[in-house]
């Protein structure tokens, strides 16, 4: 992988692991020559994993909606800086410019990214690694509900590996180094649906 889009909060929660999470992650990235394409933001979990990964010496791309331009949110010392139109333009653009996806903590945009990361490789519309980064057990309720909804049937067998999952970004990285695309929706029998 020489880029991956990095999904993160724009918050700064009191807990200092996770903003020490973040900058570890620009800088292991930047670390292994690994370009990171994130949010463009300026502030709390963005924020550091730019400022961490450009402090060793990383690619930082940013990827920003105009209206957050326009609210003085945007970082200004990015390698580039692309300033779109709105999200659906923002998440379009972070698949175009990586080549797999790590989700480190965030709130409900965070998981909007995610999701539609998933949901994308599920149709077929990529085959790249999908990645969360389950820092301080923060999305242990998430991977409880990716199990759930295999359990249940809404999450097809062979959909289940489409969420890499790592307590560490080292174990992350291997793993979505290890990824096999799998049989996409629309490449699927009638049978099979």
């Amino acid at each position: 992988m020489k880029r991956v889009a990095v999904y993160c909060g724009s918050a700064t929660p009191a807990d200092p692991r996770y903003l020490e999470d973040a900058r570890a992650v620009g800088t292991t990235l930047a670390k292994r020559g690994i370009g990171v394409v994130y949010g463009g933001g300026r502030l709390g979990l963005m924020g550091a994993i730019a400022d961490a990964a450009l402090a060793a010496g990383g690619e930082v791309i940013g990827v920003i909606p105009q209206a957050l331009v326009d609210a003085e949110v945007a970082h200004s010392g990015l390698t580039e800086l692309h300033v779109v139109g709105g999200m659906h333009e923002r998440k379009a653009k972070f698949t175009d410019l990586s080549d797999g996806f790590v989700t480190i903590p965030g709130g409900t945009g965070t998981m909007d990214e995610l999701w539609e990361a998933l949901s994308w490789a599920q149709l077929g519309y990529h085959a790249k690694p999908v990645g969360l980064l389950n820092s301080a057990g923060y999305y242990d309720h998430l991977i409880a509900f990716w199990e759930k909804m295999a359990e249940v049937g809404f999450l097809r067998a062979q959909h289940r590996d489409l969420l890499i999952v790592g307590d560490t970004l080292d174990a992350l990285l291997a793993g979505m180094s290890a990824h096999v695309p799998t049989q996409p929706i629309v490449r699927m029998a009638m049978s099979d649906l």
